[in-house]
């Protein structure tokens, strides 16, 4: 009877702290006042947010990621030409936060930010360029290894006056790295090559998207055998088939309402767990967030459209139970949380808004 209860009160106790996840936030840090990296505990029994830290004053890291086993963090530091990319030591158990050291990012105002257990791979926006870093064994950061620009231009000579990498993103089998350029309208496909000394990523393709439509953040289906790409400059929202690095337009689609005559500025997309349903968001005037049904071919079929009760939703995350999605607003300062209905994937407010300086990254730490 006693080894009855012990059980009962192990896996109850297993269960409540496995509801507990660590979210990163990464903020700006010229526009109002901010240590820059933020970490909370979410409760997702409830949605409720923690603070447990803050980094000690690093600028402008407008993203960040965190590495497979946990360890290490790292994050741009959007500063123009002074643009740098620092690593961090992750406190798994209080999420505390350590600087290791910074290299300069080998680009003006890189964007985006991945990394695996040997590289880190940036995406500088204004520098069009991508840079990969060799991580040394104790998880900090050597100087940039390979560094390749992309030139290029679109027919908006405001946006597209030269290259603008905007992403860049590994594939699921991490085969590959596929990166997208706002100002050529073009998603390049690189070979990843771990074990190269300087041929770390070798171009295998290049695909063209619609003129002027500015390709910007993709996500791949859970199964790896699709891509939702979705283009900031028009709201253009493109699925394309996957193999082995290649890439075949099968449908396009869109998150701009009809009739809308407003500012577009698509944003930021991802899958949900369950890889049942894909949102994605629209700044300028819009500020809004799309909700589509995955069809069994992979085509997309639109739910709904409401507005994230803030402006610049430049980012979002949904937690990894599937049971909240929060969107980062720049300008208005906040995160606000929405409830998901698993069962159709629609939004609805859960009554939480939490206060923060210009967030723009969010990233859900595993429980490994």
């Amino acid at each position: 009877m006693m080894k009855s209860i012990f059980l009962s009160l192990l896996l109850a106790f297993t269960f409540a702290k496995a509801q507990n996840f660590k979210l990163i936030v990464g903020t700006y840090t010229n526009s109002c006042e901010s240590n820059g990296i933020y970490v909370f505990d979410f409760d997702s029994r409830d949605a409720q947010l923690k603070l447990l830290s803050s980094s000690d004053k690093t600028i402008n890291p407008s993203y960040v990621s965190l590495s497979d086993d946990n360890q290490f963090l790292y994050s741009v530091n959007e500063n123009g030409k002074d643009s740098k990319v620092s690593a961090f030591y992750f406190n798994k158990g209080n999420g505390g936060i350590d600087f290791m050291g910074t290299q300069d990012a080998g680009g003006a105002d890189p964007c985006y930010i991945i990394n695996d257990d040997r590289h880190v791979i940036v995406a500088n926006y204004s520098g069009g360029s991508i840079s990969v870093f060799r991580k040394n064994k104790f998880g900090a950061l050597n100087e940039a290894i390979q560094v390749i620009k992309i030139d290029g231009k679109g027919p908006d000579a405001q946006r597209q006056e030269s290259a603008h990498l905007h992403m860049v993103q590994f594939s699921p089998d991490r085969k590959y790295v596929l990166a997208s350029d706002l100002g050529s309208d073009k998603v390049y496909v690189y070979r990843y090559n771990p074990d190269s000394d300087d041929g770390i990523l070798v171009l295998k393709n290049t695909v063209s998207v619609k003129a002027g439509s500015g390709p910007r953040h993709l996500t791949f289906s859970n199964d790896g055998r699709f891509v939702y790409l979705l283009q900031e400059l028009d709201g253009t929202l493109t699925v394309f088939a996957y193999a082995d690095g290649n890439l075949q337009p099968i449908e396009e689609t869109s998150v701009v309402a009809d009739g809308f005559r407003g500012k577009t500025g698509a944003a930021d997309i991802h899958i949900s767990p369950d890889g049942r349903f894909v949102y994605a968001t629209n700044r300028g005037d819009a500020n809004d967030i799309s909700v589509f049904a995955v069809q069994a071919d992979a085509r997309l079929r639109f739910t709904q459209r409401l507005k994230t009760m803030g402006q610049g939703p430049r980012n979002f995350a949904i937690d990894p139970t599937g049971k909240y999605l929060l969107v980062a607003h720049q300008y208005t300062n906040n995160i606000v949380i929405f409830d998901i209905d698993k069962t159709n994937g629609k939004l609805t407010f859960s009554g939480k808004m939490i206060p923060l300086c210009a967030p723009v990254c969010l990233v859900f730490a595993s429980q490994n």
